[in-house]
């Protein structure tokens, strides 16, 4: 159970940066968006708060960061034409090899 609050932490953590980038839209209202990061960071770091009664800190930590940056590297590829180029797609891939490894070991 404790994994599966982690991944939910790590899955609210890409929410934040993509709400901070959603206010910058013009289009888009501001503070919803603000206020919606905010709200993520908050059910981010109680799952996070969670997971971390049963998985080592420094694990829990590095999952749910790598979870984040991975999953946002994503959305900024897909969403709003970030680079997607072959050494950023390695650098991602050899987080997630990382996160199994804390997992596995």
């Amino acid at each position: 159970m404790n994994w599966i609050a982690l991944i939910i932490a790590g899955i609210f953590e890409i929410g934040w940066p993509l709400g901070l980038k959603l206010s910058q839209q013009p289009e888009n209202n501001k503070l919803s968006w603000i206020i919606f990061s905010i709200v993520c960071m908050s059910v981010s770091g109680g799952f996070l708060w969670y997971a971390q009664k049963s998985i080592p800190i420094g694990t829990a930590y590095a999952v749910w960061t790598g979870i984040g940056a991975v999953g946002t590297l994503l959305v900024g590829i897909l969403f709003f034409q970030d680079s997607a180029g072959i050494l950023r797609l390695l650098s991602a891939l050899l987080i997630v090899v990382g996160i199994i490894g804390l997992k596995l070991f």
